[in-house]
């Protein structure tokens, strides 16, 4: 079972399970999924697509739980940050809860943003994080955390089978125009000849990983015995400067958008880099696609979204 498995991450993943020869679940509520996404796996016997929140208990019969379901972007989960925080908490209680009754291996797709704003660099997973927890991206940052806590604890206390990855900037197809992340931001605009908004001064850095190998990790991770829990690292060592990434997208599109600098919004990390020696050690992983190679893609699809909303 995939939770918002019609999403950005959630679909790819449910495309690459049954490429595998699993028959797959996809739970999601269509907050930000779409079905869309899912495109042939619609027609496919061994894919089932089911609406469901969360938030409220689900009775089905699984072997593993693919725990993907919240929205990932400050534009979404900042729009309802008490159903935010819900999802995180709440479903993770009712997906552990699932997990216990049918005794599935259950993975959790937490995030970066339980390091905060580090104060070290690169975040490795055995650091603590610095998050503000009553700040407007706490709803995601904090709700992630106390999922983390939940799964260790169902671990401790029913000896649960759980796998925690830490997700770091992710792009690729499927991402959606209006979402908010930085490459998608900066790609719809270059596309568009818009300005590209820079927030800061653009020396900020981040790491972006490419869909396929963070897919890859994920199926990785939960194969692995059951004395693996993490929490794991997934996502791309290699760091580049906001500005280096504005620059790139304009080349790669031959945009005609200049660069108009916007202040930094609250609780922005100034970096975000992953140590992912542990994910080296224990999954025999790392990414695999360039930063230059996957954006094209992504460009590709972005050119398809916009021409597809001229026609229509």
């Amino acid at each position: 079972m995939v939770t918002g498995g019609a999403g950005f991450l959630g679909s790819h993943l449910c495309e690459k399970l049954i490429s595998l020869g699993h028959e797959v679940l996809c739970v999601d509520n269509f907050y930000t999924g779409t079905k869309s996404n899912l495109g042939a796996l619609l027609e496919c016997s061994r894919f089932e697509l089911l609406r469901h929140d969360v938030t409220f208990p689900l009775y089905v019969e699984v072997d593993q739980i693919f725990n993907l379901a919240c929205p990932a972007s400050p534009v979404h989960y900042q729009y309802d940050p008490v159903q935010t925080t819900k999802t995180s908490v709440h479903g993770s209680i009712n997906m552990l809860g699932l997990a216990k009754r049918v005794k599935a291996t259950i993975l959790q797709a937490s995030t970066s943003e339980v390091y905060g704003d580090p104060e070290v660099h690169p975040q490795p997973e055995d650091y603590w994080g610095r998050v503000n927890p009553i700040g407007p991206r706490s709803c995601y940052d904090e709700g992630k955390r106390c999922a983390e806590t939940l799964f260790f604890d169902y671990r401790r206390q029913h000896k649960l089978s759980i796998k925690v990855a830490r997700i770091f900037n992710t792009y690729g197809p499927r991402m959606k125009p209006n979402d908010g992340r930085v490459v998608s931001n900066f790609i719809v605009q270059a596309l568009s000849n818009r300005p590209i908004a820079i927030y800061g001064d653009g020396s900020q850095t981040r790491s972006f990983c490419y869909v396929d190998d963070l897919i890859d990790g994920l199926i990785r991770l939960m194969d692995t015995p059951d004395e693996v829990t993490g929490p794991i690292n997934l996502g791309n060592p290699t760091e580049f400067t906001i500005m280096e990434l504005a620059k790139l997208v304009i080349e790669l599109t031959g945009s005609r958008s200049a660069i108009e600098f916007k202040p930094l919004p609250a609780d922005d990390p100034r970096q975000r880099q992953p140590d992912i020696t542990r994910a080296r050690e224990t999954l025999a992983w790392s990414p695999s696609v360039p930063l230059r190679d996957g954006l094209i893609k992504t460009i590709a699809h972005f050119e398809d979204l916009l021409r597809e909303s001229a026609v229509a």
